[in-house]
């Protein structure tokens, strides 16, 4: 394999490569023979292992025990009949699991990372475990390295190797640097390597190794993820189950102990105990909530939300605040120039988009060409990491419409970087809000800026008037001034332009030739005023954080809706004390020309006051606040390699509305787990207390009948009406005032004290109504009794989670058939009732008789009241 220690031109010819990369056909014909560009995972663990994990629960390993126990009495069909059930809980249980892995696994695939090639010549996105040896990359500043190169051209290149070599200072990186051959990974500095990110600066490399062949596969063992940790609501749910459990082990003992004192057959309150046990703990609750935020991860998806964190789906809910850029998220991000002001005269362009139709015109007629407007165009082009192809612009959106305008006003953009070479480039940074480059054309070098009008400005001593450089005198720099902030109240983004000839030395970017200021458009989103309206009816303050002027933030953020009326820069909390920006924070929702140091002092301010921040970024420079936010979201589109790998959430098309729909889906999300928490501990109540009354009460003890449930009643409940429906209501859509009512506490309890006493209720009535059943049978037809009881306790299950649908709102608010799951999940367990009911050969294993149809209209009257009761106090708003 070539090393890094070869020249760059013998490289190339060894790799059988280019500068403009290969062809299609060579990438292919690599690809099949190396193999993805991918490191080794860790082995998965087989299914068969998998599936034998089911059986590790102590309250399954309880249930085999008692299966056991009741062969060795000689109870042959209790024993078989509950090792069935306990096979068809584990492969339910496997099923589960498996569609969550599949789900998140999905959701991964959606967020890989992506590569910039050279393929034929031409600059292509593709996924990065897609690269070959000798294809040549781009890596732009933000970017992560997606295989070991050799760098071909690199401009101001800083590179952050932690990963690999444990140093926190980002390494210089210099493309006709060379190297020993036993120089150290620290020390290869016309290398980069899988893994590492570049911080500042930009290059091209030619891939040399990849996949497990690059320095990061040599050490692939070591840096192998493991298992995504749980939530903090499956861990406060899994404390929930410890107490529950706890709860009906004290229950269970009591019925064990009330049953050997009342009589019962040592054998039968054996098994009646240990049924009710592993029934009274909702031990599908994990996998119901994992698949719950798995459904919920796949909606955020289709809004074009992707999750890279499940903890971030649950603090999407209780976020208060939604710290936002301005460019692209706000706005479509579609720039065009509508004005220059140059040589002291205003421009106008018209034409749309990153279309080059369109014309220049002064005071309704064409523009004619003049030294100053063709070095402005100039500059535009030179000073600029961005190009236009056949789908448009590739690279930055302000950038490309400075090569649009160069286009529509007849020069040529390939023509123009043709002519010279570039020999420098000193990239923008949010910090010092300009980029500079140095050409060199004839044996002349010439340095083209761009940036923000104020800062550019202070580095020009003259200016290009009437085709000629003169001194830039206060009253010219007032003008200029002047004409900025006409633009910017517009709500036109300025940046202004310059030059200066001769470039050796130091201080390349002072003694500047001012040129002129370029006014562009970029138009709120269409949806986006409605989108605002929609955070703030949801109880969250949307505030803008962005890097352009104040008068322009301050007209899109009226344009929008937001409050604008105060608008704080940069300078405002860069000088304010933490109390100070703390007073500011809590009253402006408009901040402008800030840097990356002030947002994330922004953001921690907006913590300190007690609210739940989610905040956008998409540079290098916006991790830090990121990591920071409660919930991190990156830019899909525009975003940096850097910003997304330290973000919970990636919004695909930078798109404002985005971020609202994803805290809806996290509402969501939130609520249904909710529900099924809810509906399966009343259902375990409703089943502990019949059974514990029954015994208590000695309700059929003259019939000869201990219990109203056999063993294998509880356990077919538990598969029957516990996972089905529990599952159903993970997919129900969002409630009619998701978006209406204001975001929960963090610190809320998932099964607070309003929802237990909610949970008692549906328990005691489900058992009140199945012991009068059952009472009335063993007064009149006591062979039917159990049988009846039996059913009654199933079918008040599957109506309340008829009422589960909803914590709030009655069914005909919510909408009666808009969750067909639940329809499904009911219509498929009362016809499983009914099979292990009416047909003869289920009678002998489920211990049940035949009812005929008055009995079972005696059974759906009972039950039926319990719905009638829940949405009664929904109506009358006296249950949620």
């Amino acid at each position: 394999m070539p090393g890094f220690t070869a020249m760059r031109d013998d490289l190339l010819r060894q790799l059988e490569s280019s500068q403009t990369g290969l062809t299609s056909a060579q990438a292919r014909f690599r690809f099949l023979r190396d193999g993805p560009n991918a490191l080794e995972e860790a082995p998965k663990v087989p299914a068969w292992r998998r599936f034998l994990t089911q059986f590790e629960s102590p309250l399954v390993i309880l249930l085999i025990l008692a299966a056991l126990v009741a062969a060795v009495l000689g109870e042959w069909l209790d024993s078989a009949a509950i090792g069935i059930i306990v096979l068809l809980n584990a492969a339910f249980g496997f099923i589960q699991e498996n569609r969550a892995e599949r789900a998140i696994a999905a959701l991964q695939d959606m967020v890989a990372l992506k590569a910039t090639v050279l393929r034929d010549g031409v600059e292509m996105l593709v996924d990065a475990r897609n690269l070959v040896t000798g294809d040549v990359i781009l890596l732009p500043e933000g970017s992560k390295v997606p295989a070991d190169g050799r760098l071909l051209e690199s401009f101001s290149l800083q590179v952050d190797e932690a990963a690999l070599t444990g140093e926190s200072v980002a390494s210089e990186k210099d493309a006709r640097a060379s190297i020993a051959a036993d120089a150290p990974l620290a020390e290869r500095t016309n290398a980069v390597f899988m893994g590492t990110h570049v911080r500042r600066g930009r290059a091209r490399a030619i891939v040399v190794k990849t996949g497990m062949r690059t320095e990061l596969g040599k050490i692939a063992g070591l840096v192998q993820g493991i298992g995504e940790p749980p939530t903090p609501l499956q861990v406060k749910l899994e404390q929930l189950g410890r107490r529950l459990g706890f709860l009906a082990v004290c229950v269970c003992v009591l019925v064990f102990l009330s049953g050997l004192w009342s009589g019962v057959p040592l054998a039968d309150i054996f098994l009646i105990s240990v049924s009710l046990a592993v029934a009274a703990v909702p031990e599908g609750l994990p996998a119901v909530v994992t698949i719950t935020l798995a459904i919920g991860v796949q909606r955020m998806a289709r809004r074009h939300a992707l999750v890279r964190r499940l903890p971030a789906v649950e603090t999407l809910g209780c976020a208060t605040i939604i710290g936002t850029d301005k460019t692209g998220t706000l706005t479509k991000n579609e720039m065009t120039v509508r004005h220059v002001w140059t040589d002291g005269a205003m421009v106008d362009v018209s034409g749309t988009g990153f279309s080059s139709q369109g014309t220049l015109s002064q005071t309704g007629k064409p523009v004619g060409r003049h030294v100053a407007l063709d070095r402005l165009l100039e500059c535009g082009v030179y000073c600029n990491s961005a190009s236009l192809t056949a789908n448009g612009v590739l690279g930055d959106p302000t950038e490309g419409a400075l090569l649009v305008l160069s286009e529509k006003a007849g020069v040529s953009v390939q023509d123009l970087r043709r002519q010279g070479t570039l020999v420098e480039e000193v990239p923008f940074s949010s910090e010092r809000k300009m980029m500079s480059v140095v050409r060199e054309r004839d044996g002349k070098r010439t340095v083209y800026c761009k940036g923000a009008p104020e800062v550019l400005l202070k580095r020009c001593t003259r200016v290009l008037w009437e085709d000629t450089a003169s001194v830039l005198t206060s009253a010219v720099e007032k003008k200029i001034l002047a004409r900025n902030e006409s633009f910017a109240k517009a709500g036109l983004r300025v940046l202004a332009l310059a030059y200066r000839e001769g470039a050796k030395g130091s201080g390349i970017e002072q003694g500047l030739t001012f040129l002129g200021l370029v006014a562009m458009y970029d138009p709120p989103r269409d949806e986006v005023r409605e989108s605002v309206r929609k955070a703030q009816a949801a109880g969250i303050r949307v505030v803008m954080i962005t890097g352009d002027n104040p008068l322009t933030a301050q007209s899109v953020a009226r344009e929008i809706g937001l409050e604008a009326d105060r608008v704080s820069d940069g300078h405002a909390v860069s000088a304010a004390t933490d109390a100070e920006l703390d007073r500011l924070c809590a009253g402006c929702s408009v901040f402008a020309r800030v840097s990356p140091e002030d947002k994330l002092r922004i953001v921690a301010s907006l913590k300190r006051l007690g609210q739940v921040v989610a905040v956008t970024g998409d540079g290098v420079n916006d991790a830090p606040a990121i990591k920071t936010a409660d919930i991190g979201v990156a830019m899909g589109i525009t975003g940096t390699d850097v910003a997304k790998e330290s973000a919970d959430m990636v919004i695909a098309d930078d798109d404002f509305s985005s971020i609202v729909a994803a805290v809806e889906e996290g509402r969501t999300v939130y609520d249904n787990i909710v529900k099924s928490v809810l509906y399966l501990v009343s259902c375990n109540i409703g089943e502990v207390l019949t059974i514990f009354a029954a015994i208590a009460l000695g309700l059929g003890r003259a019939f000869g009948i201990e219990s109203p449930l056999a063993p294998i009643h509880i356990l077919w409940m538990n598969l029957v009406t516990d996972g089905m429906p529990a599952l159903a209501l993970g997919m129900e859509p969002k409630e009619p005032d998701a978006m209406r009512r204001p975001p929960r506490r963090r610190d809320d309890a998932v099964f607070s004290r309003a929802r237990f006493l909610r949970a008692a209720f549906v328990g005691v009535w489900m058992a009140l109504g199945t012991l009068l059943l059952y009472w009335t049978y063993l007064e009149n037809q006591p062979e039917k009794a159990v049988t009846v009881a039996f059913s009654t306790l199933i079918f008040f299950q599957l109506f309340f989670a008829l009422s589960s649908r909803s914590e709030r709102h009655p069914l005909w608010h919510v909408g009666f058939w808009k969750n067909p799951w639940v329809w499904l999940a009911i219509l498929a367990a009362a016809f499983l009732q009914l099979v292990a009911v009416q047909w003869p050969v289920a009678n002998g294993v489920f211990q049940t008789v035949p009812l005929a149809a008055p009995d079972w209209l005696n059974i759906v009257a009972v039950c039926v009241t319990l719905l009638v009761a829940v949405e009664t106090l929904k109506t009358a708003k006296k249950w949620g």
